[in-house]
């Protein structure tokens, strides 16, 4: 079976999902769709598809599909994600939206339980834990190889100059901190307390430390920036993820690069680069497409989409507890 896929906004993210679909054996592009006709026409043209200039168009056309990317843009990168995804549920569609599944949490938490209550797969690019060497930590922690987590620290930085927003930077980049951390802490977060800065120059909050309590206990923090990618060319740069245990300790360095295992009583240390042949964050676009071809081929129930819409809430919920703890010069409840 090959899945038939949709995309609505093809701006730059709308067209690293296409040329995704159209080299995935098991997908077939079959439209695309931008309120912007230019933008719409050139991806039509490019992918050998039928284009669109709204979703009620192609939802009245006679092209059939089995499922959506929706990767608009708006404020803060989530603006224009509801109408979409919302008309897409509506008409009975699998939709995988982009990050962050909206800066507004009460549209987010309308997709979610609009989505749960129709039995429609929902799920969000929430990437970065897609790749061999998140699976093979992931795996250490299961089998209790780390022992207890005591900790997780995550930094995730990058360069970034837009302006748009004073929280451009935490609602549009830190989706994809706290799903990682929530992946492995395996635990809802329980307090949340943050504490932002203006770079040289700026004029929204572009760096940010936040501490975390997990209801199971685990103590997080997170150090993020719009300032970061330090080194000629970002060499020093995206992402590294700790994880403390009593019996052991991981670090995963950009994403998939290098996964390193310390254990606390024995000074030989594993280290393991470019997992199943993954050198680049970039090509976690194609893990996690590939995996919801998979689950919507394989049809599988709703609930156990991964990186679903709830995933993706969970994660924004968090950041607007951090911005609230800013704002109020408290420890935030959740």
């Amino acid at each position: 079976m090959s899945l038939r896929v949709a995309i609505v906004g093809m701006g730059n993210i709308g067209n690293v999902h296409a040329r995704v679909y159209s080299q995935h054996p098991d997908a077939e592009l079959v439209a695309v769709c931008d309120i912007i006709q230019e933008k719409s026409d050139k991806a039509a043209e490019d992918y050998g598809c039928q284009g669109f200039y709204s979703v009620e168009e192609m939802l009245n056309s006679n092209v059939e599909f089995d499922a959506v990317s929706v990767t608009t843009a708006g404020v803060e990168n989530g603006g224009d994600h509801y109408e979409p995804t919302m008309q897409l549920l509506r008409a009975g569609y699998p939709v995988l939206g982009e990050k962050p599944i909206s800066n507004e949490i009460d549209k987010a938490a309308e997709m979610v339980a609009f989505a749960k209550e129709q039995g429609i797969r929902y799920g969000v690019n929430l990437n970065h834990r897609f790749t061999p060497a998140a699976a093979k930590a992931k795996g250490w922690v299961l089998e209790g190889r780390l022992g207890e987590i005591n900790m997780i620290d995550m930094t995730m930085w990058i360069n970034n100059p837009n302006e748009s927003a004073p929280h451009f930077h935490m609602r549009a980049l830190h989706p994809h901190s706290f799903d990682v951390m929530r992946y492995f802490a395996q635990s809802e977060v329980a307090k949340v307390q943050a504490f932002f800065k203006k770079g040289k120059g700026r004029t929204i909050w572009s760096n940010v430390q936040v501490n975390v309590l997990y209801e199971n206990g685990i103590i997080g923090h997170l150090r993020g920036s719009y300032e970061g990618n330090f080194g000629a060319a970002g060499t020093y740069g995206l992402e590294t993820l700790d994880v403390v245990g009593s019996e052991g300790r991981f670090v995963l360095r950009d994403a998939c690069e290098e996964l390193t295992y310390y254990p606390r009583y024995d000074k030989d240390i594993e280290t393991f680069e470019n997992l199943g042949g993954m050198t680049h964050f970039s090509q976690t676009f194609n893990s996690r497409l590939s995996r919801w071809v998979e689950q919507n081929i394989e049809q599988v129930a709703p609930e156990d989409v991964d990186a679903s819409g709830l995933d993706a809430l969970k994660s924004q919920q968090v950041i607007e507890a951090a911005i609230e703890s800013w704002e109020t010069g408290k420890v935030i409840e959740l």
